[in-house]
């Protein structure tokens, strides 16, 4: 009785939606998916007069954390087309448009909500993990991504999340922090604090070099963990990369170094257990191949010259922004406890210190994928 309840909770909350965006058939089925912490996502069915189902993908997204989705949406739009043109035929997202009093548009706001809906590719996603073949499939997807922007004008996409990646900025956020100390707890970061900001030119050079104009400004996806990869059902390959909210202007390092912070630290992003923290080489080695597969005509010698670079800058920056949220009483990230922001400051700049020690080997690994590319 709860099941058909909740089925029909769901059928009625979707038809509307569905009917405005003109999908053809009827509503047969419909279930929540539980992906993401940000939006409510659902699965619909629905069926024509032939009994053929076709099967789309609902989302409702949080105004609160996007503040801005039609400018979110029109970022979105511009991109899948370009990725369309690109690639006819390949596997690529694709929202459906509603049209009232003669204006299409691919969202829907209803009252409070904002509506979407997206065709379904079936397939399969996977967590970062430890298997390199993995790894460097999802850098083929990621670099496939960034080669087929490449001759994007990024500046024509909206900041939807000004200064997101301005290392620089997050500093300034961090000093604040401590100067003000609402929380009362900087006497407990203070050893945290003083890494950090010997730390601080070393980390920023990814946005200077960016505000100097010698790194690009290119279409970048902000969100590249590997789970935000499609993969084929049976053979396994990438076939797309998806949650595009955070699609905007930025430099491919800020996306590759933070691929590389969050599949190839040997612990989860918050472990207490420092002494196993640290980056997996193996896994940095499969993630680089790959992306650089695809990008290698593509990038510029200093883009190409400050990968590794940019993975210290980015686990800094991870760091820096935990750091803060811990000095500010939790405000801004999700905790399970008072110390959990700090915990994940002090993995992260446990991370960053052994990438720093890595570097060199690092650059060796990127220069030869580079020449194989």
């Amino acid at each position: 009785m709860t099941q058909g309840y909740e089925q029909n909770r769901l059928q009625e909350m979707l038809d509307p939606v569905g009917r405005t965006f003109r999908i053809p058939g009827r509503l047969t089925a419909a279930e929540e998916i539980r992906m993401g912490n940000i939006n409510r996502t659902y699965r619909a069915e629905y069926t024509d007069g032939s009994g053929i189902v076709s099967v789309y993908l609902f989302q409702c997204l949080n105004t609160y954390v996007f503040k801005e989705p039609v400018h979110l949406m029109e970022n979105i739009e511009k991109v899948t087309e370009h990725i369309r043109k690109k690639s006819p035929g390949g596997p690529c997202l694709q929202f459906l448009y509603s049209e009232k009093e003669g204006i299409k548009k691919n969202y829907l706001i209803r009252g409070e909500e904002f509506w979407r809906v997206s065709n379904f590719i079936p397939s399969v996603t996977m967590n970062s993990g430890t298997d390199p073949e993995v790894i460097r499939r999802a850098g083929q997807a990621f670099g496939g991504f960034q080669q087929m922007l490449s001759d994007f004008d990024a500046s024509l996409l909206y900041e939807t999340i000004p200064d997101f990646h301005n290392t620089e900025k997050r500093y300034r956020d961090l000093k604040d922090a401590a100067e003000k100390d609402t929380a009362g707890r900087r006497a407990e970061a203070l050893e945290e604090l003083s890494w950090l900001l010997q730390a601080e030119e070393q980390a920023c050079l990814l946005t200077r070099l960016g505000r100097e104009g010698a790194l690009p400004l290119r279409v970048t996806h902000n969100d590249t963990k590997i789970n935000n990869v499609l993969f084929d059902t049976e053979t396994f390959q990438p076939l797309t990369v998806v949650d595009l909210d955070t699609v905007m202007p930025g430099l491919t390092g800020s996306d590759f170094g933070d691929a590389v912070r969050s599949a190839a630290n040997y612990t989860e992003e918050d472990s207490t257990e420092l002494s196993k923290t640290g980056i997996n080489m193996e896994i940095f080695r499969a993630f680089t191949e790959g992306f650089l597969s695809k990008t290698s005509e593509t990038l510029t010698d200093q883009e190409t010259e400050t990968l590794a670079d940019a993975c210290f800058s980015m686990t800094v920056e991870t760091a820096v922004r935990f750091l803060e949220d811990y000095l500010r009483g939790d405000v801004y990230f999700r905790v399970r406890d008072g110390r959990h922001n700090l915990e994940r400051a002090r993995c992260q700049i446990r991370l960053a210190q052994d990438i720093r020690e890595h570097l060199p080997e690092m650059r060796e690994i990127i220069r030869t994928a580079k020449d194989h590319g």
